[in-house]
């Protein structure tokens, strides 16, 4: 397991992480995110997809629990499990969107991923929280994934 921990102070600098995740990131990438309600999930899905080149507007699926964006570099599925308890999750079988069964392989973003109660082999868990000044973004590489971001500063 590699880790790194970083200071963003704003959304801007949350949004500019997303970027770089999203520009340097291979298919198959899972990126599993926690942390509090309004701490910069979405808007470091937003990031994400703006790195990916995707143009349309990325809202949070809390509703809808997963949108998919498909023009850019590499799909993007953003999921959101927060109105969901653990036994709700399992039946949807999530892993088909890292597993590439059903869709074309790209990047699975899960917000409120504790709630997930399968994890896939290799993935990153970003942890997002409030601290003075900010945002404190902690990135954990879990298994064999190809992702440079460890050296970003």
């Amino acid at each position: 397991m590699t880790e790194m921990k970083t200071l963003l102070p704003d959304a801007e600098a949350t949004r500019e992480f997303g970027i770089a995740l999203g520009r340097s990131l291979p298919a198959g990438t899972v990126i599993l995110l926690e942390g509090d309600l309004g701490v910069g999930k979405t808007t470091l899905v937003q990031g994400i997809a703006e790195g990916l080149g995707i143009a349309d507007s990325v809202e949070s699926p809390t509703f809808t629990l997963i949108n998919e964006y498909l023009t850019g570099r590499i799909p993007l599925y953003h999921l959101d499990l927060y109105r969901l308890e653990p036994e709700e999750v399992e039946p949807l079988h999530l892993e088909s969107y890292w597993e590439g069964l059903e869709m074309d392989l790209g990047i699975v973003a899960i917000e409120w991923a504790e709630r997930l109660p399968y994890q896939p082999e290799s993935y990153l868990l970003i942890c997002l929280s409030y601290c003075d000044g900010g945002r404190q973004v902690e990135v954990r590489k879990i298994g064999s994934i190809d992702c440079e971001i460890l050296g970003y500063s």
